[in-house]
């Protein structure tokens, strides 16, 4: 891997507590994002050299952000380029630190007198603060946010920016709030920040999410906390108090990893009952791809073979492979009842419909026998994605992109509305 010297750096173009951005002279529009050995806590009030911790900074964030990136999410993030630094989208950064909160700890707690520590919040808590060391960083509301009219890579900060950044932050905090149960690790509360690509003018997820960035709870157990907080609460800082900080953070190096890994393997198995339907099941490949999710095509009729559909079915259940069937039958469909009657997998009918007699074959889709309980989806795409959101009960990552899929649907029907409004003005 390419280390920084390695690159064309330009001017140093900021440099906080924690790193340092310079200009890429021979990469225009990209930044190096370089992680310094230092700690801190109260804006920089406490604060410590942590020998390797940009090594371990720099790790945790790339893992993070691949994460992120994998599943959907909009980041600026491009790739870990060495051991302490990553390349990055030059961006303007928006100053204000988003703040989200499963549980009620830390901060909060002074600032709402009477709710106890652990109060669980179902929807999760936004709040905002603005970036400004010498006034502690202090908490502002959206009406502030929108009034200030801020205005990045020209792009002014309005209503649909901030619900953009508003939504994104939910999101991104339950995509890693899943990730991190697998590893039956509490997220409880983590900060970010966006900034505008000075390139696309979009608003991504930007800076770092490193130990810096989050509380983290094994099992749940604030005794067991993982994260800065630790190095926070120390009463006195002596080398053997620093030497168990920098284990947290190793620890949380290290599992980070593991976040990308998925929690279960799983595949789509499409039975068509003509060949004459494989452009119909090429979609449903296609999209079970978008979610990660293998996907093998079969000829079988239950008509004409039901014995060979039997014996498919049986060769799938066979190797215990978590498996939704998709049953691809126009005409009378008696693929799904038969597969929904002979096996206790998913089974999910998509028959092609055609112009002619779909209106009445439909019915042989819809209207199952006592027993059976296959469902019924027409488009190839929403099929797909059906057997995803079963696979993702138990694979994150599976789960990831369909979260990030809502989010990116979202973020484009409020563009798409803000442009509109700007046409009939």
């Amino acid at each position: 891997m390419a280390s920084p010297s390695e690159l064309k750096l330009g001017q140093k173009l900021n440099e906080g507590k924690t790193k340092q951005i310079f200009e890429l002279a021979d990469e225009p529009g990209y930044v190096l994002v370089q992680s310094k050995d230092q700690i801190t806590a109260g804006n920089a009030a406490r604060k410590d050299q942590m020998e390797g911790k940009a090594a371990i900074a720099n790790r945790t964030t790339s893992c993070v952000f691949k994460l992120l990136q994998e599943a959907g999410i909009k980041t600026a993030f491009v790739r870990q380029q060495s051991e302490k630094a990553f390349v990055a989208a030059h961006c303007e950064m928006i100053p204000i630190e988003w703040v989200c909160r499963r549980v009620a700890t830390g901060s909060f707690l002074k600032r709402n007198p009477g709710v106890k520590e652990g109060y669980r919040f179902s929807p999760l808590k936004m709040e905002m603060f603005f970036k400004d060391d010498a006034n502690n960083d202090p908490q502002w509301s959206e009406e502030q946010l929108l009034e200030t009219k801020l205005s990045l890579a020209g792009l002014t900060i309005g209503r649909c920016e901030v619900d953009i950044m508003n939504r994104s932050t939910v999101a991104i905090f339950e995509v890693l709030e899943r990730a991190w149960a697998t590893q039956n690790c509490t997220l409880v509360d983590m900060k970010i920040e966006f900034g505008v690509n000075v390139s696309t003018k979009e608003i991504v997820l930007a800076d770092v999410i490193d130990n810096d960035s989050w509380r983290l709870w094994p099992a749940g157990d604030r005794s067991q906390q993982k994260d800065k907080q630790v190095y926070r609460d120390l009463k006195e800082v002596t080398p053997e108090a620093m030497q168990m900080v920098k284990r947290n953070f190793e620890w949380v190096s290290e599992s980070v990893k593991r976040l990308l890994e998925p929690q279960a393997s799983g595949r789509v198995v499409v039975l068509m009952g003509s060949i004459s339907d494989t452009a119909h099941c090429e979609k449903i490949r296609k999209a079970c791809g978008s979610y990660g999710i293998p996907c093998d095509l079969r000829v079988t009729s239950a008509h004409k073979g039901p014995d060979e559909t039997v014996r498919i079915k049986a060769e799938y259940e066979g190797d215990g492979v978590p498996t939704v069937f998709v049953a691809v039958a126009g005409r009378s469909n008696g693929l799904g009842p038969v597969m929904s009657g002979n096996t206790v997998y998913p089974v999910i009918n998509c028959p092609p419909i055609t112009p002619n007699w779909g209106a009445q074959d439909i019915w042989s889709s819809l209207r199952m026998p006592s027993g059976l309980g296959c469902s019924t989806v027409l488009s190839p795409e929403a099929a797909a994605q059906f057997a995803a959101q079963i696979f993702g009960l138990s694979d994150h990552l599976v789960w990831s992109k369909l979260r990030a899929s809502m989010l990116n649907t979202w973020v484009s029907l409020k563009q798409a509305d803000k442009k509109l409004q700007a046409c009939s003005l």
